[in-house]
């Protein structure tokens, strides 16, 4: 298998390569852990995020968003007293937010997965033409870009 310019030592972020990345995932709770990885990853590394990903998944309850999403202030200060965690009170304060967003779209669409690929008509779309590790040549946005993100203003 050819690999991305990304990381080719690191053995956890080979498997990721493997066996997750670009890989289409259709359970809510795997979109919730990944929306929470983005958020945690914000200004730091994904070779960070993925080493530290067991600490997260206890931090946040194994990214149960029904659960996360009634964390309180006592869990704050607990996830930011755990060791090897990112101490980041706006970071752990958005994924809980993020989970009581999840659960409402839960509620209108079923689930987010069939919200997140209603986005694209249940298809994975693949972009070619520009070259992703070349970021001057990605355009800063797609007509499907502008599209839904209006569409999630609104939500």
């Amino acid at each position: 298998m050819s690999y991305c310019d990304w990381d080719t030592v690191d053995e956890l972020c080979l498997r990721y390569h493997d066996e997750e990345w670009g890989v289409p995932l259709h359970d809510d709770r795997g979109q919730f852990e990944f929306l929470s990885l983005e958020v945690i990853q914000c200004g730091l590394n994904w070779t960070m995020m993925l080493h530290k990903r067991e600490v997260f998944r206890t931090c946040f309850a194994g990214f149960d968003f029904d659960t996360v999403a009634a964390f309180g202030s006592e869990d704050v200060e607990r996830i930011l007293a755990t060791p090897g965690m990112i101490r980041s009170r706006r970071k752990i304060e958005a994924i809980i937010n993020n989970a009581c967003c999840f659960q409402r779209v839960r509620a209108e669409f079923g689930s987010f997965d069939a919200y997140l690929w209603g986005f694209s008509d249940g298809k994975t779309i693949l972009y070619n033409g520009w070259s992703w590790w070349r970021f001057s040549s990605a355009p800063l946005a797609t007509r499907f870009t502008r599209r839904h993100s209006r569409r999630l203003r609104r939500s």
